[in-house]
């Protein structure tokens, strides 16, 4: 019985002893203690990247979800026993009364620069951020969006939760199975590709910085806007029409659906003479695939069966 008891002992408190850790969390050093136990993520991909490394029972609540977006059944599952502690972003009083010890956001992603919930602004109250690789373009230099700005994710939070077996595990098996569904891409002659997210007067698009670009690139493409210095941003149609896409990929949420987001593209003059606008080639992508996460090899599978059309 002493033997047993003494292993079970080790056993639970091998976790902690490799504690502290520290991450990269764009361009701050975040030391981490303990594992957080009373986590909170902001946005439906952040929050989907905490489900599936098990996170669920380490979390007291998630924001910035129904404000904007429907959760599919795949997520309703996944926080069914969790609180939304708010539609939109969170403010500080919602996270300190939550008794929350971490936040999960980024920017754009349920910060704001110079807003009033930033890490700066939660470390008082005892609460530790760690920031979206992809939104860290908000605040300094970052390098082109690439998959490993995923990857990057997972694994730093596999590192904070102390599962960075199953990060691991996780970023390995989205390697094998990219490589799988790109086999077959041909890189010689790359798509043009234009990423409409929202707005009639002007659209917003998705930059160098911003994941899609990454996708895009991996299916065998080529973000007509890669050199738009920005992550996600608002530009002018004419850029569009300059620049001639062969296949628009719809980022589907909101109030405007993806069909219609299509419809207005195609029935509007201004836009008749897009390659993709006449041969029909659109490919529609959920917010949750279109933005940092799990989804991200499922959408370059859809690019890449898009692309081939």
């Amino acid at each position: 019985m002493i033997r047993l008891s003494f292993a079970a002992l080790l056993l639970s408190a091998a976790p902690a002893l490799a504690f502290p850790v520290t991450v990269k969390s764009c361009d701050r050093d975040v030391t981490f203690d303990t594992a957080p136990t009373r986590a909170i993520s902001n946005d439906v991909n952040l929050t989907e990247m905490m489900l599936v490394l098990g996170l669920a029972d380490r979390m007291v609540g998630y924001t910035g979800i129904s404000g904007w977006k429907t959760l599919d059944a795949e997520m309703r599952e996944g926080v069914a026993e969790l609180p939304e502690l708010s539609a939109k972003y969170p403010t500080k009083e919602v996270l300190a009364g939550a008794e929350a010890d971490f936040f999960f956001a980024g920017w754009n992603y349920g910060m704001k620069v110079g807003g009033e919930v930033t890490p700066e602004t939660l470390s008082p109250l005892g609460i530790q951020t760690y920031e979206l690789t992809e939104s860290c373009i908000h605040i300094g230099a970052k390098a082109k969006s690439s998959m490993d700005d995923m990857y990057n994710d997972i694994l730093n939070l596999g590192t904070i939760f102390g599962v960075s077996d199953k990060a691991t595990a996780l970023v390995d098996g989205y390697k094998t199975h990219l490589a799988k569904v790109t086999a077959g891409v041909d890189r010689s002659n790359p798509l043009r590709v234009f990423v409409y997210d929202s707005g009639e007067e002007a659209p917003f698009t998705a930059g160098k910085y911003a994941m899609p670009t990454a996708l895009i690139e991996a299916a065998g493409g080529m973000n007509i806007m890669d050199d738009l210095e920005k992550s996600w941003a608002e530009i002018g149609w004419e850029a569009v029409v300059e620049r001639n896409p062969q296949v628009v990929v719809i980022v589907n949420y909101g109030d405007v659906t993806a069909e219609q987001k299509i419809a207005f593209m195609k029935e509007s003059p201004a836009f008749a003479s897009i390659d993709a606008v006449k041969n029909d080639r659109f490919v529609v992508l959920e917010y949750v695939e279109a933005t940092p996460g799990p989804r991200n090899i499922k959408a370059v599978e859809k690019l890449v069966a898009g692309f081939a059309e």
